[in-house]
């Protein structure tokens, strides 16, 4: 694509034709622009016929994949957000969208010339083109974190992203085959149930179908003349139908707007035929008939007259009116037995719920419950984004990113399950979710202390699936606490995070008190609380990769790190912080920093050149620690054991030797390194861990589970490690797995 220099931030080129020849524009585009032309002095007056010409101006010589003038992409997308109802800082950043990202104009001067709403609906849209939501997984977490605080700064962000993509989805068939099936895998499950979340119906069934077109192909054709096969048998018996309806409705005064049949989309006729196991002759509901009344009560009274005209099917009747959708959808929703007796699916809504459908968040622009401004930003009160605001509270909770990107997939764009408190307040959970996510929903220390719940009055179990419109009672005790069983069925991810946290935090006091007790023990109780309020304490707690002093207490306390190397590490620390590699000369076991570095020898322990030797079992010394050898009384040479190693203490100092490790000069040696991990029991946590240390190319040899009923799970690792620093770090990356409660390095016992 061939690149434009900018045009002067504080002005638009006045010699650019105001209906430009090489590009096809939408009549609304041109009526505006010949308006503009009738008094070219009249131009600034017009944000969006600027926003148009700058675009022009800046796009000129650029071409799309497909051969077509670039301009024609901004111009789609800004038509695409006209007909969605969007003001006109909206249409003109439509325009303006790619300039930033595609030429060398900047958000500055895009402020400077257009305000500074355009030019932050420009930025956010520019941000969001950068994000790659096929990444790693970290980095895809990271992208979706970013996504969702630039909606909650201004919703219009991600509708503008919205028909950027939608646009680009149809004109996809420009780009490579493996493009077309990463870009439209990406529509799927990111942009179209964003469309979905903001009720965007038109955008959400559109973006469906065009990535179904290139991820199906073969179905999407054979689905697509099954349906122009039946076209005209649909079409015929839907009008006798409206015909009937039409009648009876004028007989009793319905004031109908309109009655029209919607056809299902392509995709969604695949979907149920995948999902249901169904073939495409048993699909029934290619087609609902839609009924649009002027009132909520000609909405009920239309409804009663489709019941009596047609036979109702029991259980398929939802009142999305009284109960409406997260994304404000509501209409009623029958399905009765139609002509030749087939069943018929009937939607009944106002014109204004029909907007709201078909529109979603930008009919909330249309239609302002109150009269000022528009509404763009997240408002605490604003229960339109309730699943909005639940997202942004997943970022703060989830913090370890795979957990997190998968919570989003599954769960932000599952259908939603619909209950009440005893006092009528409507919770919206996701399907299947039970009373303990209920009682996380309602206030963590609720969940925290549940007893039991009652479910439409009856005592259920607390795992018990929840049902639309159910009435949910919890029973909290002021001595109960969470059981690790509910994390085998709780579906929330806030549910299941405050469960994992309270195990962690439970734990987390009693350990950082026994690591407290250990101290005290051996440096005496004098002095201590200023002791570990100090920056030498802070700098300990760091060297032993802990954010904190009372991390470092807390991994002191269940057995991560020893005492004796916290107590050396503090006494390095105080008397020489300076130095990196400082040991103390008054320690009887430790080599002499003037020992000559043996750079030309090939083994890794320097001082015992020549003599046989062997890395212990009972500690695994790894290089980067400090070591100490021991002349073993049998024919084994010499022992290298860790510093502080309990056998150590039990020799005599004639056969204790110094060592220390040699340079590793890029050495690819490992050595064995035993591991026990408590984590909460659920299916696949051992999986979990070792896919992250197969991440990380750790080489595991031995692993084992133990698991007790309604106890955490045992996990004994034992995997290669090259030196010090490789283990502190991946010891550090399973600590933050939130199924992590403890994890240690274990020493086993040999008698050198």
């Amino acid at each position: 694509m061939n690149v434009t220099a900018p045009l002067s931030p504080v002005e638009i080129s006045p010699e650019a034709p105001l209906l430009p020849a090489d590009v096809e524009l939408p009549a609304w585009l041109k009526a505006c622009l010949e308006d503009m032309s009738r008094d070219r002095a009249s131009q600034g007056e017009c944000l969006i016929c600027r926003a148009f010409r700058f675009a022009y101006d800046l796009h000129g010589g650029q071409y799309r994949k497909s051969g077509e003038p670039y301009i024609a992409h901004p111009v789609a997308v800004a038509g695409l957000l006209r007909d969605l109802g969007g003001d006109e800082s909206m249409i003109a950043a439509g325009f303006l969208h790619d300039v930033v990202e595609d030429t060398a104009v900047t958000v500055a001067e895009i402020e400077q010339l257009f305000g500074g709403e355009v030019a932050r609906l420009v930025e956010g849209v520019t941000k969001l083109s950068k994000f790659n939501f096929s990444s790693k997984t970290e980095h895809q977490a990271e992208n979706f974190r970013r996504m969702f605080l630039a909606m909650a700064q201004d919703i219009r962000v991600i509708v503008v992203k919205l028909a950027d993509r939608l646009h680009n989805m149809r004109t996809l068939e420009a780009l490579g085959e493996e493009k077309q099936r990463r870009i439209a895998r990406e529509t799927r499950e990111i942009f179209a149930p964003l469309a979905n979340r903001l009720g965007i119906w038109r955008f959400k069934w559109e973006l469906e179908d065009l990535a179904f077109k290139y991820l199906e192909s073969e179905d999407y054709r054979q689905i697509q003349i099954l349906v122009a096969e039946k076209r005209g048998d649909r079409e015929s018996r839907l009008e006798l139908v409206k015909d009937i309806l039409r009648r009876r409705l004028e007989e009793i005064g319905v004031n109908l707007l309109e009655l029209q049949a919607r056809p299902k989309h392509l995709y969604g006729i695949y979907y149920k035929m995948v999902s249901q196991k169904k073939e495409f002759e048993e699909i029934y509901d290619i087609a609902a008939l839609r009924v649009i009344v002027d009132s909520k009560d000609d909405c009920y009274r239309a409804l009663a007259i489709v019941h009596d005209a047609f036979k109702p099917i029991p259980g398929r009747f939802k009142d999305y009116i009284g109960l409406p959708k997260p994304n404000r959808y509501q209409s009623l929703h029958t399905t009765v037995v139609g002509l030749n007796g087939r069943p018929l699916e009937v939607q009944i809504r106002t014109l204004e719920m029909h907007h709201i459908a078909e529109y979603g968040i930008a009919a909330h622009w249309k239609y302002k419950e109150t009269g000022g401004s528009n509404t763009t930003q997240l408002s605490s009160s604003d229960e339109k984004f309730t699943w909005l605001r639940q997202l942004l509270d997943w970022q703060n909770d989830l913090k370890d990113a795979q957990e997190y990107v998968e919570h989003l997939k599954e769960n932000l764009f599952d259908d939603d399950v619909y209950v009440f408190t005893p006092q009528g307040d409507v919770v919206s959970l996701a399907r299947g979710a039970t009373p303990v996510d209920f009682a996380y929903r309602i206030h963590t220390e609720v969940g925290h202390h549940m007893k039991g719940a009652r479910i439409n009055g009856q005592w259920l179990g607390v795992d018990t699936p929840l049902k639309n419109g159910d009435i949910v009672e919890i029973i909290t005790q002021k001595n109960s606490h969470p059981s690790l069983d509910w994390l085998n069925f709780v579906v929330t991810p806030s549910a299941r995070h405050r469960i994992r946290q309270w195990f962690k935090r439970s734990r987390r006091d009693e350990n950082v008190l026994r690591g407290r007790e250990l101290l005290e023990k051996e440096l005496g109780k004098s002095g201590l609380e200023s002791l570990l309020k100090s920056a030498p304490m802070q700098t300990v707690a760091e060297r032993c990769n802990y954010q904190s002093v009372e991390d470092l207490l807390a991994g002191l306390g269940y057995g991560e790190v020893t005492l004796n190397l916290v107590v050396n590490r503090l006494r390095e620390t105080t008397v020489k912080t300076q130095q990196t590699e400082v040991t103390l000369s008054s320690s009887p076991y430790i080599a002499s920093p003037g020992h000559p570095t043996d750079k030309g020898s090939k083994s890794p322990i320097a001082g015992i050149e020549g003599l046989l030797y062997h890395i212990a079992g009972c500690c695994h010394p790894l290089p980067g620690e400090p070591i100490i050898g021991i002349v073993t009384r049998g024919a084994k040479g010499i022992s290298i054991h860790r510093q502080g190693c309990p056998n150590v203490g039990h020799v005599e100092g004639e056969r204790l030797i110094p060592v220390r490790w040699n340079p590793l000069n890029g050495s690819a040696q490992t050595y064995p390194v035993d591991i026990m991990i408590e984590a909460i029991d659920r299916v696949g946590v051992l999986k979990d861990i070792l896919s992250r240390l197969s991440d990380h190319n750790i080489n595991v040899r031995n692993a084992g589970v133990k698991t007790s009923f309604g106890k955490p799970a045992l996990i004994s690792l034992q995997i290669d490690i090259r030196d010090h620093e490789q283990l502190n770090s991946i010891l550090a990356k399973i600590k933050n797995m939130t199924d992590i409660i403890d994890l240690r390095r274990v020493n086993a016992v040999e008698t050198p």
